[in-house]
């Protein structure tokens, strides 16, 4: 997901050349040398447009074997903290991660939420449905039901996507480095399911100054009582 840090949000743009000198380009232009040049560099921008067009969703680091969410065949357990959908913490629990095949989350999820979640994809900014909204209540993830943020600390931090200055509890999200788009940032995923939520930056408000910047399709939101 885009960092709205100017410097963080940098990106590498692959464009046409300069355009040769006039006086180069009427001397040149029946040269076989000056004619295979161009060719080889055209072929060379095409094929380097093709790499980039391949990489316009993001691709995280690959997950170690421990994330997959089966050791042995068997589903690995993890640590959660359960709320109620008021908000209250209720107990921290070990239980076994929710693991489903791609069949079974494309079933589950719209085709948005397929995508984004269990492939990393992302929303367009100023188009989820919970990036403006000031209702009171919490964001579970819309796979598998994990309490993850609260409107408690939900802030407008101007991006388009909603971001909260802290999760919930802390062992309900993890992090994964991510190098996609030729940036290093930390993607957080769902710690229960794995699911892709979104991306979490340094440029946030006081307390804690971090941003965590979310998908709204990983999300469901469920309204205070």
């Amino acid at each position: 997901m885009p960092d709205s840090n100017p410097h963080r949000d940098q990106m590498e743009r692959v464009g046409t050349g300069a355009p040769a000198c006039p006086a180069e380009s009427s001397s040149a232009a029946g040269s076989p040398d000056i004619r295979r040049r161009v060719f080889l560099i055209t072929t060379a921008a095409a094929i380097g447009g093709v790499f980039l067009w391949s990489w316009r969703k993001p691709r995280l680091l690959a997950v170690s074997a421990a994330a997959s969410g089966k050791v042995n065949g068997t589903p690995k357990e993890v640590t959660v903290v359960q709320f109620s959908d008021t908000g209250q913490r209720l107990k921290k629990v070990r239980i076994p991660q929710v693991v489903k095949t791609e069949d079974e989350w494309r079933k589950q999820l719209s085709s948005n939420a397929f995508d984004i979640t269990r492939h990393a994809d992302t929303e367009l900014a100023f188009s989820g449905k919970y990036w403006n909204l000031h209702d009171k209540g919490i964001y579970r993830c819309i796979c598998c039901d994990n309490a993850l943020f609260s409107s408690e600390t939900k802030f407008d931090s101007g991006t388009g996507w909603p971001s909260f200055w802290a999760p919930l509890a802390a062992e309900n999200v993890q992090e994964t480095r991510d190098l996609s788009y030729g940036m290093v940032r930390s993607a957080v995923s769902c710690t229960l399911c794995d699911a892709h939520l979104g991306h979490v930056f340094d440029d946030g408000p006081e307390p804690t100054h971090l941003r965590y910047c979310m998908n709204s399709a990983s999300l469901r939101f469920v309204a205070a009582g």
